[in-house]
């Protein structure tokens, strides 16, 4: 790369979780700096916010609008390559649009969109304008993530049959948006998170894992979804059964209300000729399971890791990556395809290897999918994309 990629960033102020750790993840690796920032609703916290970041005035804007017209009209040599959008769910689309049609770049959160139709409009602007838009489903980004999907591409464990991914949380066990909790307050707001609660918070998160790793599609599902705190809006539980496009079946569970878990994202894909098991808080283990053989334990960092896993792996074995790295992993990505686009290069196919608007259409067919399932009736429920 020539020089570093100018990033503008939509929300994410002092004191918000997720806005230092896009840019933490953006800072990782140096190809990437902080140029311009709409950081706050509050226009009093989004110039505080940006002078602790050591913006200049010029580049701390009121609103997202301000600066994607502001920084528009900038010399190309000053003015931002893409923006990061870090804000709650019902304010994504808005900036994604507004910036695609300036021509910027994008990441935004997931999940993309409040609505299917809005991931859809994403979509097609994506495609009209050729722009990169990348959305920071953070687990794909373990180089062991990497690994099993890349295994189970080459035919290592044969035909998928099985997948049972699951992702327990306990942090909504009680009703804390009722108690100064800020993160559960948006999160179980319908108007604000969209339809679904832990479904589209974190059960999103667990489909697109299954998909990215088996490279499978959902086909059907059979959902059942819950609020088991009393006085919550929306599901805050729910089970997936789920039928893939290559006729394999799958369990998919997402709970924020499983007392005492923390962040036990899990996974096992089951072939012809065996399976692989991977944990979110054992990240840098990958169990592979024969049914002829023992169970191999492969580790982060060594020399027998495929392509994938080796181009988003930072350390020597032994020296732990988590999810600082993996978030760092989507943007390291995202940034070398950008440049080699700006360099009328072609990006190779492990730069090429992060999350984009055909995941976020189907992040919100999925939440949209499993609620009308859960309403209804019927045991199996056609896909509807």
């Amino acid at each position: 790369m020539k020089r570093k990629l100018r990033m503008g960033m939509i929300g994410g102020g002092k004191d918000a979780f997720i806005g230092a750790v896009h840019r933490l993840a953006a800072n990782m690796d140096g190809l990437i700096e902080l140029s311009a920032g709409a950081l706050s609703v509050n226009p009093e916290v989004g110039y505080e916010s940006g002078k602790l970041l050591f913006l200049p005035d010029d580049r701390i804007y009121k609103t997202y609008e301000e600066m994607l017209k502001a920084e528009s009209e900038l010399p190309a040599d000053q003015k931002i390559d893409f923006v990061t959008i870090v804000t709650p769910n019902f304010a994504h689309f808005a900036p994604a649009m507004m910036a695609l049609e300036l021509g910027f770049n994008v990441v935004i959160e997931k999940p993309m969109t409040l609505t299917l139709d809005e991931a859809k409009q994403l979509h097609a602007k994506v495609e009209e304008t050729g722009l990169t838009l990348c959305l920071t489903h953070t687990y794909s980004g373990y180089p062991m993530v990497k690994q099993a999907k890349q295994m189970i591409s080459e035919g290592a464990i044969g035909a998928v049959r099985k997948i049972i991914v699951e992702y327990p949380q306990g942090w909504l066990s009680t009703l804390s948006e009722r108690e100064g909790n800020a993160q559960a307050a948006w999160r179980t707001d319908p108007s604000k998170t969209g339809k679904s609660g832990s479904m589209g918070d974190i059960g999103t998160h667990a489909a697109h894992l299954a998909e990215y790793i088996s490279g499978l599609k959902i086909s059907k599902i059979c959902a059942d979804l819950n609020i088991v705190v009393p006085g919550r809006a929306i599901d805050d539980d729910g089970n997936v059964l789920l039928k893939f496009d290559n006729g394999s079946n799958g369990v998919l569970i997402a709970s924020q209300i499983a007392a005492g878990e923390e962040n036990a994202l899990k996974i096992k894909v089951y072939g012809e000729k065996g399976g692989l098991e991977w944990h979110q808080m054992e990240p840098n283990t990958l169990l592979v399971k024969w049914s002829n053989a023992p169970a191999q334990i492969y580790r982060t960092g060594n020399g027998y890791m495929g392509s994938f896993a080796k181009h988003n792996t930072r350390t020597p074995g032994g020296h732990p990556e988590g999810y600082l790295e993996a978030f760092a992993n989507i943007y390291k990505n995202f940034a070398l395809t950008v440049n080699a686009k700006l360099n009328n290069e072609e990006p190779t196919a492990e730069m090429l290897d992060f999350p984009t608007t055909e995941d976020g259409v189907r992040g919100m067919a999925f939440i949209e999918n499993v609620v009308s399932s859960s309403q209804s009736d019927q045991k199996w429920w056609d896909y509807k994309i």
